[in-house]
Parts: structure tokens; sequence; C-alpha cells
């Protein structure tokens, strides 16, 4: 994985039409996470089909989930300013061409809505991780709305989406793939690398159009994040697993 890494740093720092623009930020991201997942043995179904232009709303239970959605349609992400500071994630956001934002800001939100607003016409999906946090897997937790401002003042498309992964018999995807709770990265990524094979299923819903008020917008895409992670293999495995 790490060469795979750097070679794509290098192809991204010798070639400056990589980093011109967001759209070629994210067509490089593009090509570098369908590579990584390959190098990573992770495969990829899908229901349904990404919607260009759109903001793209997801359930977010790992850092695979950034691999996987930007695999499939060239995207920016949205995400909180502490992720600039990670390590390796961090650095490949930032290359990525992420949008940071600090939410105990008000006045960030307005910024970043003028960041992203060309993307969006551009054709690009914009990803935003509403739950603000990473989770089993098991349910898709609560909006938070103040990240919709954006797609509330721009009465923007939103796509619903959701994420879940299978794993061998014996694995555990909501231990050995998603990334939650007080787990290290480290050796969880380096656990993850010993997986054979890793089965990850998208469910991507019809775009809902955008409204001015944003709780209001935010119960609606939790609804519909929920009710599509409820048609995910994984989610059916874990049910009757606790049965």
């Amino acid at each position: 994985m790490s060469g795979t890494l750097a070679y794509f740093a290098a192809i991204y720092a010798c070639d400056p039409r990589n980093r011109r623009s967001l759209a070629a930020r994210a067509h490089w991201l593009q090509r570098t996470c369908r590579s990584l997942l390959r190098v990573l043995g992770i495969h990829r179904h899908a229901t349904g089909r990404p919607a260009p232009g759109t903001m793209v709303v997801s359930n977010h239970v790992s850092y695979v989930d950034i691999m996987v959605l930007s695999a499939a349609a060239p995207v920016v992400f949205v995400a909180k300013s502490e992720v600039r500071g990670w390590p390796i994630f961090g650095w490949f956001a930032q290359l990525a061409g992420t949008r940071f934002i600090d939410r105990k800001r008000r006045s960030d939100v307005a910024r970043v809505a003028d960041e992203i607003a060309p993307a969006l016409a551009e054709g690009l999906g914009v990803v935003l991780f509403l739950e603000g946090t990473s989770s089993d897997g098991s349910s898709v937790l609560p909006f938070k709305a103040s990240l919709l401002e954006p797609a509330a003042r721009g009465r923007w498309p939103v796509q619903p989406t959701a994420v879940g992964y299978l794993v061998p018999p014996g694995h555990s995807a909501a231990q050995e793939v998603c990334w939650w709770g007080d787990m290290t990265l480290a050796p969880h990524l380096a656990n993850l690398l010993t997986l054979q094979r890793i089965d990850a299923h998208v469910a991507w819903g019809e775009p809902v159009p955008g409204n001015e008020d944003r709780k209001l917008l935010a119960a609606e895409l939790q609804a519909r994040v929920s009710a599509l992670h409820a048609t995910l293999p994984s989610v059916a495995v874990q049910t009757e697993n606790a049965g």
C-alpha cells in the first residue's frame, strides 16, 4: 500500500495538471483509490449510481469509505479541520483537494460553500459525512444539520448513499474494517492489510432536492440513508448472526 501511495504521490507532484483544479485533483484521487482498492483486495459492489454535480451524504464507518466512494466517481470531500493533522490520511486528503471546515466557526460554512460551488458546477460530487464521526456500521447515527448549510443555501441536490462491508468467515467487519471509538489507526490498518478479501457494498439513492431548512433536510437524508443501509448485505448478515 505504501508503495502505491508513493507512486501516485510522485505522479501528482511531477505533473502539474493533476493539481490545477479541484476537478483534476478529483480525477487523480479516483485513479489512485482504484489502484489502492486492488492492492488491498477490496472488491466494490453497487446498486444505483453516483449522480454528477450533487452533494453526496453517506454513513461513515471507516477510512476505507473514502477510497470506495472516490473510486466510484470523481469527488471532493468536506472534512472537519482535525482531519488535516491525521498521519498519512491528512496529507493524502490535502493532496486530493479536501475542503476542511472548522465546525465551531459559522463563518467557515460560507467559505466552504463558496469553494465547493465550482466543483458542483463542473459535475463533481461533494461528499459529506453528516454523522460527525465513524461507527461500527450496525446503524446510521443522527445527522448533524450544520454541515448541510451550503446545500441549504445553494438549494443543491443531495444524494443519500450507504456503505457497508463483508469480510471472510472468522473475521469481523465491525472490528477489522470499521474504524471507530478509541481504535488506534496504525494497528488497525496493519490488521486490515492481512485480510485476504473485503467486499465493499455501496447503495446510491435518488438525489433529493435541496431544502432551505437544513434540519428538515438532515432528517430526511438520515431516514433515506438508514433505509439504504438496511438493504446492504453486511447489515443482513449482522442481523442473522445477532439472532
